[in-house]
C-alpha cells in the first residue's frame, strides 16, 4: 500500500512538472555600441507591451551574459515578446536596422533560450531612415512639465510649407516614433508622411501634423482611469500638456489654423482611448477625432465620463478596428457610436470601419490612415478659401533694433500678426493686435517677413532686425 502511494505521488509530482515551465533567456550577442550602462528588458504581451517594466529588467549571470527567467506557465502557453533598452525608441532591430516581427514562445518547448541582437532602433545615424525630408524633429526632449519630464515631438511639414505663405491645420498623433521611420517604429510606421506626400501630388490639401513619442510611461500618459491589472491613470496631465503647453508652442512657432475647427487628434489603441478622451474633454480645442482600435476595454469609466460631459461643439469621430483583435473589440466600438449619438453627435458626423480579418497593428492603421484625414478633414481639404497675399505692409525704421511700426492701407483691425524668418519658421505671433507697434528686441540679427491676417487676407511685408 505505502509504494502504491509513493506510486502516486511520484506520478502527480511529474505531472505537475508537465502542466508548468519555466524558461530562462540568454542574451549571447549584443551590438557592440550598445551603451556599457543601458539596461536590458524583455517586453510583450505579458506586460501590456510596455517596453521597460522594472520586474522584467534583465540581469547580468554567473557567464556576464544578461538574462531572465520567466515565471512558469501552463506547458502550451504562447507568448509574444521583443528586448528593448527600456523603451520603443531602443526596441531591437534586424542586421541592417529592419523591423523585425515579434520573437515567440512556448512553454514546456524549453527551459532555455540563446538569444542574438543585431541592432537597436537608436543606432545612431540615421541612414537607413524612412522619414519623407518634410519630417523634422522638432525636439528631442521637449519639456512636459505636467508630468515633469521629456519627450520627442516630430513636425510633417506639408510639401509646400516654405514656398506658399499659408497657415495650416494641425493633427495631433501620439506614438510618434511609429508614424514616419521605420527605423524607430515599434512594429512597422504608419507612413503618415508618404501618404500625405502622395495626397499632396494629387492636389489634395494637407495638414502639419505633430508626432509625440511614448514613452515607458505610455499606458499611464494614454489612460485618465487606472486598470487593477495595468495601472494607469495620467492621461488627464498628458492632456494638459497637449492643451496648454504642446499646442501653444506649435502655433507661436508655426503657421498654423489654430482653431477648433482646423485642429484634431488621432492614435491607435490606447492612442485611440486617449484621442477619445481628450477630444471630448477638450471640445473647445479639438473638432475631430481619428479612434483606430480604440483600447476601450481598459475602464468601464469611458462610457460614464463620455455620456456626463455630452456634446458642447460639433465633432467629427472616425473609428476604426478589426475583427482579428480579440475582446470585444468590435462591440466596444459600436457602444462608444450608440453613445455619441445619444448624447446628441450625428450618425454622419461619425464613421465606423470593420475590416474583416483585421488585425491589432499599425498595418491596418496603415491602410486607413488616408482615408481617415480625408473624412476627417474633408471640410479644409474641399475648402477653395485659401488666403489671399498681398505685398501691402510697410515697414520702418528698416533695418529696426527694437520697435517695429509697420503700416498698411486696410481699414480694421488684424486678426493676427505673425512674423518668420526667411525658412518660414515662425518667431512671433501676436493674436489681435491692438497697434501697430512690435518689439522685436529679441530677434536675432536677419531678413524677416512680416504677415498680417484678416478674415481670408493675408498682407505680407519685409523687414531686416539688425
Amino acid at each position: 500500500m505505502k509504494n502504491y502511494t509513493l506510486l502516486i505521488i511520484i506520478f502527480l509530482s511529474m505531472s505537475a512538472l508537465r502542466i508548468t515551465a519555466q524558461v530562462t533567456f540568454v542574451v549571447q550577442s549584443l551590438p557592440t555600441y550598445t551603451p556599457s550602462q543601458d539596461k536590458l528588458y524583455i517586453a510583450g504581451d505579458f506586460t501590456g507591451w510596455q517596453p521597460g517594466v522594472a520586474q522584467y529588467i534583465m540581469q547580468k549571470n554567473v557567464d556576464g551574459k544578461w538574462s531572465i527567467t520567466l515565471a512558469a506557465q501552463a506547458a502550451g502557453t504562447v507568448i509574444n515578446f521583443k528586448f528593448t533598452r527600456g523603451t520603443w525608441a531602443t526596441v531591437e532591430k534586424g542586421p541592417s536596422g529592419e523591423e523585425i516581427g515579434n520573437r515567440t514562445f512556448t512553454f514546456g518547448s524549453s527551459n532555455s533560450v540563446n538569444v542574438t541582437i543585431s541592432n537597436w532602433a537608436d543606432a545612431g545615424g540615421g541612414s537607413n531612415s524612412t522619414a519623407a525630408t518634410n519630417v523634422k524633429i522638432m525636439s528631442t526632449d521637449f519639456a512636459m512639465p505636467q508630468l515633469n519630464r521629456t519627450r520627442k515631438i516630430w513636425i510633417y511639414f506639408p510639401p509646400d510649407y516654405e514656398t506658399s505663405g499659408l497657415n495650416y491645420p494641425v493633427l495631433y498623433m501620439h506614438d510618434g516614433q511609429n508614424l514616419f521611420d521605420a527605423t524607430t517604429a515599434f512594429a512597422g510606421e504608419w507612413e503618415v508622411d508618404e501618404t500625405l506626400n502622395n495626397l499632396a501630388a494629387q492636389g489634395k490639401r494637407v495638414p502639419i501634423v505633430v508626432g509625440i513619442d511614448n514613452g515607458p510611461e505610455r499606458i499611464a500618459e494614454y489612460t485618465p482611469w487606472t486598470n487593477p491589472d495595468y495601472g494607469g491613470g495620467d492621461g488627464d496631465k498628458y492632456m494638459q500638456f497637449i492643451v496648454e503647453t504642446l499646442k501653444p508652442y506649435i502655433d507661436q512657432h508655426y503657421r498654423t489654423l489654430a482653431d477648433r475647427d482646423n485642429t484634431g487628434m488621432m492614435g491607435s489603441s490606447l492612442g485611440g482611448l486617449i484621442s477619445q478622451y481628450g477630444s471630448i474633454k477638450y471640445q473647445e480645442t479639438f473638432s475631430k477625432a481619428g479612434l483606430f482600435s480604440p483600447s476601450y476595454w481598459f475602464s468601464d469609466a469611458i462610457w460614464p465620463f463620455t455620456h456626463d460631459t455630452g456634446k458642447q461643439k460639433e465633432m467629427r469621430f472616425y473609428q476604426l478596428c478589426g475583427t482579428n483583435e480579440g475582446g470585444n473589440t468590435v462591440a466596444d466600438m459600436q457602444r462608444m457610436n450608440d453613445t455619441l449619438v445619444k448624447i446628441g453627435f450625428g450618425q454622419e458626423k461619425i464613421f465606423n470601419k470593420v475590416v474583416a480579418g483585421g488585425q491589432h497593428n499599425e498595418k491596418l492603421w496603415r491602410e486607413a490612415f488616408g482615408e481617415a484625414y480625408l473624412w476627417l478633414f474633408d471640410s479644409y481639404i474641399t475648402s477653395t478659401n485659401k488666403p489671399v497675399v498681398s505685398t501691402g505692409i510697410r515697414c520702418f525704421p528698416n533695418p529696426v533694433s527694437e520697435l517695429l511700426t509697420f503700416r498698411t492701407e486696410m481699414k480694421g483691425d488684424f486678426d493676427t500678426i505673425y512674423i518668420t524668418d526667411v525658412k518660414g519658421a515662425q518667431v512671433k505671433t501676436i493674436r489681435h493686435p491692438k497697434d501697430n507697434k512690435i518689439d522685436v528686441h529679441d530677434l536675432l540679427p536677419g531678413t524677416y517677413v512680416i504677415k498680417c491676417t484678416a478674415g481670408s487676407k493675408v498682407l505680407e511685408g519685409k523687414f531686416i532686425k539688425k
